[in-house]
């Protein structure tokens, strides 16, 4: 299953701004990786977002609330070259696309070391 994430996404917007973005982050991350869960599920978001004691988490799931804020992260890191999820900055100067094994990531820091 690969969801729509936007809505997710704004319900991340929504809880940074609530000062919650790591455990929102985590919780969505776990609902989908580990319980399989479709984040892009309105009812799936609402029921994380109760979990989470988000307030005017509605306005995030079905309307725009934080979409500029988003929309503007998008444009950033696409902008640096991300253009896939997940996507790791590595200190400030290596991008790593995409779920890597270990050895990718062993390999990138051994890079960064050297530089």
């Amino acid at each position: 299953m690969v969801p729509n994430s936007s809505a997710a996404l704004r319900l991340t917007e929504l809880a940074r701004a609530s000062e919650k973005h790591a455990p929102t982050h985590d919780r969505l991350m776990r609902a989908y990786w580990e319980e399989g869960q479709n984040i892009g599920d309105p009812e799936v978001l609402r029921t994380l977002a109760t979990e989470l004691r988000l307030d005017d988490a509605e306005a995030a799931i079905t309307a725009d609330l934080h979409g500029e804020d988003v929309a503007r992260a998008t444009a950033e890191a696409q902008a640096i070259g991300i253009n896939a999820i997940p996507a790791f900055l590595l200190d400030g100067r290596l991008i790593v696309l995409g779920a890597q094994p270990d050895e990718v990531f062993e390999q990138a820091f051994d890079q960064l070391a050297r530089a």
